[in-house]
């Protein structure tokens, strides 16, 4: 399982990195990165929360 970010989306809310901190770091301006590693199977629901949390549907996860 994958946690993906279409950066074009994100606007910067930062609700994501609240659910998924393990997955998701914020830049100097507040915008969602995304760490480029397969979700543990410990942070699944984690990496779910986070996704449904973007207002802005910026997160999904596959796999």
């Amino acid at each position: 399982m994958k946690l993906l970010l279409d950066s074009t989306r994100c606007q910067g809310y930062g609700l994501c990195q609240e659910h998924a901190p393990a997955l998701v770091e914020l830049d100097e301006w507040g915008y969602a990165v995304v760490l480029d590693i397969p979700v543990p199977l410990s942070a699944e629901d984690d990496a779910k929360a986070c996704a449904e949390a973007c207002p802005n549907a910026a997160l999904r996860v596959v796999g």
